[in-house]
């Protein structure tokens, strides 16, 4: 079976009426992605070309604009997120639990839902060993907060075709890969279903900022337009908004203002509600099984 095929197509118009809790229109996810980008390989992005068209290794200026954010981006953004008590996901590589403690401990004091995110930072694709490199990071992030890991967002939104059925096969139940729509959606695999978190590419700060190359309130700005059209959609059905960030593109001084305007706005609706991956996963799987669907849509 093709890939597509697993994931048939549905138009939003014709979902059924889905119901969030406390007579809510929409959810809202925030994912703050903390990963391990290692010196000595090519970087995962660059914000400065290499001198002269010759890509050097060790790559330091690119490997220190990550850096920065996980030793300062990072603390601004947690500070944003915890003042305002915002249930957060942490996308994280898992070996990020041991090279990066202390950011790991910051998440789990914080109460956030750690969110696999591959081992390190690099595309499945790539992996020589992918079942075990999942199984690595299921591991790593499992016995740093002692539950068992419930969503994955693979790095990049990287798949194979066989992506699926190991995360499920490792107790993956939701998955961030899949920026199909505004609501989720359920993928048959062997293991049983793994059903889709809209993700997003639009309000994602890499999107923003180092690829479209916008000025600093941009992020605020495609925010708030992206949050009022799904909040006006969602008085018909429910939706799910993402926000997706990461510590050395927001997390930096000329940025990070425009972040927290943004997750006061949406705050400020009375009607919109902060969920983490798995409590919307949960949600939706409830309220199939609520409207009596045999099969989760």
């Amino acid at each position: 079976m093709r890939l597509t095929d697993r994931i048939p197509y549905q138009a939003i118009v014709d979902r059924p009426r889905l119901h969030l809790p406390d007579g809510k229109k929409l959810a809202v996810w925030v994912i703050l992605n903390v990963e391990e980008w290692q010196i000595e390989r090519p970087m995962p992005r660059t914000v400065l070309p290499p001198p002269m068209g010759q890509p050097l290794l060790p790559d330091v200026p690119n490997w220190s604009w990550h850096e920065y954010g996980m030793r300062s981006g990072f603390w601004r953004q947690h500070k944003a997120l915890v003042d305002r008590g915002i249930p957060t996901t942490l996308a994280i590589n898992g070996n990020v639990c041991h090279s990066y403690p202390r950011i790991a401990q910051a998440g789990l004091e914080a109460g956030w839902e750690f969110m696999g995110h591959g081992f390190v930072q690099g595309p499945m694709h790539k992996l020589e060993d992918q079942r075990g490199a999942i199984a690595d990071a299921v591991k790593a992030i499992s016995d740093f907060t002692g539950k068992p890991v419930r969503s994955w967002e693979s790095p990049g939104l990287t798949e194979t075709e066989e992506t699926l059925d190991l995360l499920r096969e490792a107790g993956i139940e939701y998955v961030a890969d899949w920026v199909i729509d505004d609501l989720p959606q359920a993928i048959q695999t062997p293991f049983g279903d793994i059903t889709t978190i809209p993700y997003t590419v639009e309000t994602n700060d890499i999107t923003v900022y180092p690829l479209q190359a916008h000025r600093s309130d941009e992020f605020f700005n495609r925010g708030r337009d992206q949050f009022d059209r799904l909040y006006e959609e969602g008085a018909e059905n429910a939706r799910v908004m993402a926000i997706s960030i990461h510590p050395y593109v927001t997390g930096v001084p000329h940025r990070i203002k425009y972040l927290e305007q943004l997750l006061d706005y949406v705050g400020q609706h009375e009607g919109a509600v902060f969920m983490t991956a798995s409590e919307i996963g949960d949600w939706y799987t409830g309220e199939m099984l609520r409207i009596g669907a045999e099969t989760p849509i």
